[in-house]
């Protein structure tokens, strides 16, 4: 009888365990960079914005799905052409 009842509460704890992995991984994902969720009151300059993408790309899969990864590499992308333009324009002006 108790060998079944340790048995049970085994099984119990290792169900319950699976998930609050995958919660602690979701809870390491920067959700505002990645799908702009999350970002209530979070406003970056655009160096910040860089440095927080190739903080979180540096995580690697051990956090981001492969398309995650991607995409965020992509954002990146994306906002050092924004920067450049920027710098080529006010470069101009002065």
């Amino acid at each position: 009888m108790k060998k079944m009842a340790l048995m049970l509460i085994a099984a119990f704890l290792m169900s319950s365990a699976a998930p609050s992995l995958a919660q602690m991984s979701q809870a390491q994902k920067d959700e505002c960079l990645l799908a702009s969720r999350n970002c209530m009151n979070q406003v970056d300059d655009i160096r910040t914005r860089m440095q927080k993408l190739d903080k979180e790309i540096r995580k690697g899969t051990r956090v981001y799905s492969p398309q995650e990864l991607k995409k965020l590499q992509d954002k990146l992308t994306e906002t050092q052409e924004i920067l450049k333009t920027i710098e080529l324009e006010s470069g101009d002006k002065l």
